[in-house]
């Protein structure tokens, strides 16, 4: 690793070493904001100055965000969402036409062993606990929306607009993005819009399946707010966790008799604890329900099920 310098999503940034050493130790964050209130933890990309264009240390911060949020509790849901006008930028491109070349800035990675620091985001994103909803303020390109996709809902701004651009700037896609674009919007619009880089309209975004619902920029946050407090008031965060990963994990099950197995291994748990029974009683009474159980320490011996995939 070049001395003075540490890797950003595209490539490099002009980040000191010592400064990112200070972040991994106090994590004190200096390009996110870390907001709870009411059990809904808000995460705002925080550059404003410069379109919250993603770098190393954004990086470091959200990874971190990320690993709290599971941690805590008291965390029910997480939103996604960029200060002052933009979602985010994509990457930094500071270092001009070497923010992408790895050689260039003699990093030590080779051909067999580098990883896309996008996709090491992503995949945090997909096994997460929490659900996760993107609110998507303003303009979201490359990394800016790549990053959405292991989100579970997204919003937008009738302001945003979107656009994978990598052929346009002679790289290719990142952040897992092969993966999750053509089975959120098929493979035939994953294609339009990767292959031509296109910038397009949130209102092509919902038509296509990308988000879900396209608000007023007034209306965006609180939308984004009201979703996940329906999540955090009316259920038991065990179950969220686990048909959170349920659904992501399925995509690419080969057979619904691989879903039957775990469907059935996880309602012959589920069924004999305490927030199902809760669940019933609350119903029966008419009452709100009062789940107790955390994922934190309640998960089944069985979770998580799946065995992380080597890199090599």
């Amino acid at each position: 690793m070049q001395q003075g310098f540490r890797r950003n999503q595209a490539g490099l940034c002009s980040v000191p070493v010592r400064s990112i050493r200070h972040l991994e130790g106090a994590m004190e964050y200096t390009e996110i904001k870390y907001d709870v209130s009411d059990a809904i933890l808000t995460i705002t990309l925080n550059r404003p100055e410069r379109l919250n264009a993603y770098t190393l240390v954004m990086d470091t911060e959200l990874k971190d965000a990320l690993n709290r949020a599971d941690a805590d509790d008291d965390v029910r849901a997480v939103i996604v969402t960029g200060a002052g006008r933009a979602f985010c930028a994509g990457a930094d491109l500071a270092l001009g036409d070497k923010t992408f070349d790895y050689k260039a800035m003699g990093l030590e990675d080779t051909l067999e062993a580098v990883r896309d620091p996008g996709g090491m985001t992503t995949l945090r994103l997909y096994d997460m606990k929490k659900p996760l909803i993107g609110a998507i303020n303003g303009p979201a390109v490359g990394f800016g929306i790549t990053m959405t996709l292991p989100m579970d809902i997204r919003l937008a701004s009738e302001d945003a607009r979107m656009g994978f651009v990598f052929t346009r700037r002679g790289i290719v896609l990142e952040a897992c993005s092969s993966w999750f674009l053509p089975r959120i919007v098929g493979i035939s619009k994953a294609a339009e819009w990767v292959l031509t880089g296109r910038v397009f309209e949130a209102q092509e975004a919902l038509a296509h399946g990308l988000v879900s619902e396209l608000l007023s920029p007034d209306h965006l946050m609180p939308r984004a707010r009201e979703i996940a407090a329906e999540i955090a008031r009316n259920t038991s965060a065990v179950s969220v966790a686990l048909c959170r990963q349920l659904l992501w994990k399925m995509l690419g099950a080969d057979h619904p008799m691989e879903a039957h197995r775990l469907e059935s291994k996880c309602m012959f748990w589920a069924g004999g604890q305490a927030d199902a029974g809760e669940g019933i009683l609350s119903f029966l009474e008419k009452r709100p329900p009062e789940f107790t159980m955390k994922p934190g320490s309640q998960m089944p011996d069985f979770y998580p099920w799946w065995s992380e995939v080597p890199f090599r």
